[in-house]
């Protein structure tokens, strides 16, 4: 098999994509170039690599493995590289990070600190809900991962950086929202809005819930924190977020406060982790040492 490094560029760019344009585009190469490229790559594996559906690329089952594989020949190269880079003195490269949506309030300032330290790196930022992310581990399409709740089933590196509180709310003309003290008993009556199920809050809040023998009566499911902020102070239930989620002043910034309820915070932390046995790259090691130490002081 025959095939060149940067014809397996060319097809990581059209997996990545999904169409020959937007390949020839990643490669500033033509259309017709890229497409007579992607054709010398079948000819090459002997097997379709691909199909355009509506105007869509899928790949086949040849075609995902040819892209595994490149990945990963990709990657180790670009890790060459940095470590070349390294041995010159030099820290550039590129970081490609997933992280999960609650992340998204901490992250960018932690990720700006060391972008200021390094102005050679470039970042590449994921930002899904919990299941997204998981996909992204599965198919080892980055390097880093920011999650509170690690899934079991995954052989991981895992490096806890900071606590990630999760916190009971209600709109600030809530009728408990001048209590001092509260049980989860008080709340009996209210409705819940929830993130969706798989994510971590929600993953750890229904934990809580059932060691307190306390079933939430749940009126909505929602897959972001801003519309779960957004359907609280408008009266319509209560929720758990994470703290990280309601900046400094949740009353005036959100209409929100946050209730004294018994057994909350919940403690929880947030993780970086990586699949075992994944070599880092060296702008992937600096920037985890990074973040464990700027993440104390910022919390």
């Amino acid at each position: 098999m025959n095939v060149t490094f940067r014809q397996l560029r060319l097809f990581l760019a059209l997996a990545e994509t999904g169409s020959v344009s937007g390949a020839a585009r990643v490669m500033h190469v033509t259309q017709p170039t890229a497409s007579m490229q992607l054709r010398e790559v079948t000819r090459a594996v002997g097997l379709p690599l691909y199909e355009v559906i509506s105007r869509r690329v899928h790949l086949t089952e040849a075609g995902i493995a040819l892209a595994r594989t490149a990945r990963a020949m990709v990657g180790e190269w670009e890790s060459l590289t940095q470590t070349v880079d390294g041995l010159k003195g030099l820290t550039r490269g590129r970081l490609r990070l997933a992280v999960v949506s609650t992340a998204q309030y901490f992250i960018p300032r932690l990720l700006g600190r060391f972008c200021a330290s390094h102005p050679d790196v470039d970042v590449a930022l994921q930002v899904l809900n919990r299941d997204g992310v998981l996909a992204r581990m599965r198919d080892n399409l980055d390097e880093l991962y920011i999650m509170s709740m690690p899934p079991s089933d995954i052989e991981l590196e895992d490096r806890v950086f900071m606590s990630n509180p999760l916190v009971v709310i209600a709109s600030t003309g809530h009728r408990l929202a001048q209590r001092k003290t509260l049980t989860l008993r008080d709340l009996r009556e209210d409705r819940f809005i929830l993130r969706e199920r798989g994510s971590g809050t929600r993953m750890a809040a229904d934990a809580h819930f059932k060691g307190a023998k306390f079933t939430a009566q749940v009126r909505l499911e929602l897959g972001s924190n801003e519309a779960i902020r957004e359907a609280v102070a408008a009266g319509l239930g209560v929720s758990v977020v994470s703290r990280h989620a309601l900046g400094q002043r949740p009353a005036t910034q959100h209409g929100v406060t946050v209730l004294p309820v018994e057994g909350f915070p919940v403690p929880s932390q947030w993780h970086i982790v990586w699949p075992k046995g994944k070599r880092l790259s060296p702008v992937a090691q600096v920037f985890g040492e990074h973040l464990q130490a700027q993440a104390k002081s910022w919390a």
